[in-house]
């Protein structure tokens, strides 16, 4: 007799939107906190160009602090969705607490470290005078969410795993509403009521949202998952290779932050209206690559599970189609993007020197935001898969042989942002391009 394949229904794109769309409202919640920020800051009356320049410095760095160590997130996540795949998920119960712990410690130590060295880190970036100043007095205030953010990133985690990305948008929606109200009032003030705190009022703000999203995370957390706080002296079986895992995301992610790191570096050194143009720039992306994030999520739960339950025709199809939504949404925003291209800008700063040079780079950005949906699609699909080694060398080849020799380049032919941006572009096609062509290798055959 021989054996036929039995051919598998694919993921609906109900299922895949169940876990997306959630994703994209809870994604797109930190890029808009520091968006709003932004937006703010780069309004204020006082001193607005060197603020928004120091705001953008203080996000790109946050941001590669929080992505650099909340890789245990999508370790977590990966490790709780192949369990549940495989009916298993009791085998990861001690786990759970023991990661967030585990995060919670390290958070407090990069904090303490990276608040006392403020001055040195900022003045890598070519921060000098006013600009070194704000970004001083903004990180040591805003820093103190990141506990917050690192261990609500890990919860999060837990929930994805669990195939539910609602809980997680709600924590998000309130954080970011909070953020909002708290940022217009501290940094404007209230006549009579409440002074203007400038800058410093954006980062307290910053703070309190943070912990709201916290404090939710954990209800969520406790009510409606069966892990608990409790520790127990035997270190579960799976922490090693969880801690491997996120030790190779994390290489990866360091890899990824030198390229923004690089970007910024340059920026800040080619002119204060150049950094500030570049904050705007960054933000957009960091934006756009977070609501394109949620179909990637999608491709990370489920991902994880179908693996579990070695489900290989699904897990092709599943590619299939979450990399086609996601780049239906990339054009749809780039579209929206280029009919109010002039007043994107002018909403974030009204110096002309820095929107002239924001508005000739943002179509660059614009462009690319199709390749970066096909690489953010299957970078999701590779971290549920537990592909942590290989993303790793990626992200390695494209830092250091794609992004860094491109910027070298346009930097010695004096292109500035539009050198930076070419960069980005060739680093995200060896990305989503080394991806697709490993996928397709390692699984078609298995569907």
């Amino acid at each position: 007799m021989h054996s036929k394949k039995v051919k598998q229904p694919k993921v609906s794109f109900q299922e895949i939107n169940k876990i997306a769309i959630p994703a994209i409202i809870a994604g797109v919640a930190e890029p808009l906190i520091s968006l709003t920020d932004i937006a703010i800051i780069g309004n204020v009356n006082e001193n607005s160009v060197e603020a928004l320049a120091a705001a953008g410095i203080v996000g790109s760095f946050l941001s590669a602090l929080i992505w650099v160590i909340a890789q245990t997130k999508t370790a977590i996540s990966a490790t709780v969705s192949q369990h549940l795949g495989n009916n298993r998920l009791h085998a990861v119960r001690t786990l759970v607490p023991q990661t967030l712990y585990f995060n919670l410690g390290l958070s407090l130590i990069i904090y303490i470290t990276t608040a006392f060295f403020a001055e040195l880190i900022f003045s890598a970036y070519n921060a000098e005078g006013l600009i070194l100043q704000y970004t001083k007095s903004y990180y040591r205030i805003r820093a103190l969410g990141y506990p917050f953010t690192l261990v609500t990133f890990a919860i999060f985690g837990v929930f994805r795993g669990l195939q539910n990305t609602l809980w997680a948008m709600k924590c998000s929606l309130v954080g970011a509403a909070v953020n909002i109200i708290l940022s217009y009032i501290l940094v404007f003030g209230i006549e009579g009521i409440v002074p203007s705190y400038h800058i410093e009022g954006a980062a307290v703000a910053s703070v309190i949202a943070q912990f709201s999203m916290l404090l939710m995370a954990v209800y969520y957390y406790l009510t409606k998952t069966n892990f608990g706080f409790k520790l127990r002296r035997k270190i579960n079986p799976n922490l090693k290779p969880l801690l491997i895992m996120s030790f190779n995301l994390f290489l990866r992610t360091l890899a990824l932050n030198i390229a923004i790191y690089m970007a910024n570096a340059y920026a800040t050194d080619y002119g204060k209206s150049f950094i500030a143009a570049q904050s705007i720039l960054m933000n957009i992306w960091l934006f756009f690559s977070f609501f394109i994030d949620g179909y990637a999520n999608a491709g990370n739960a489920i991902g994880g599970r179908l693996l579990g339950a070695k489900a290989y025709q699904k897990l092709w199809l599943l590619s299939k189609d979450i990399s086609k939504y996601a780049v239906i949404i990339a054009v749809s925003l780039s579209l929206i993007c280029f009919l109010f291209y002039d007043q994107i800008g002018y909403f974030f700063n009204k110096d002309t020197e820095v929107l002239a040079a924001f508005s000739s780079v943002f179509w660059i950005v614009l462009l690319m935001q199709p390749i970066n949906a096909i690489a953010f699609m299957f970078d999701g699909i590779f971290k549920g898969l537990g592909e942590a080694k290989y993303l790793r060398n990626v992200l390695l080849i494209a830092t250091f042989l794609g992004f860094a020799p491109t910027l070298l380049i346009c930097d010695y032919f004096n292109l500035k942002l539009h050198g930076i941006w070419i960069a980005f572009t060739v680093w995200m096609l060896i990305r989503g391009g080394a991806l697709v062509i490993q996928f397709r290798l390692k699984y078609l055959n298995k569907a």
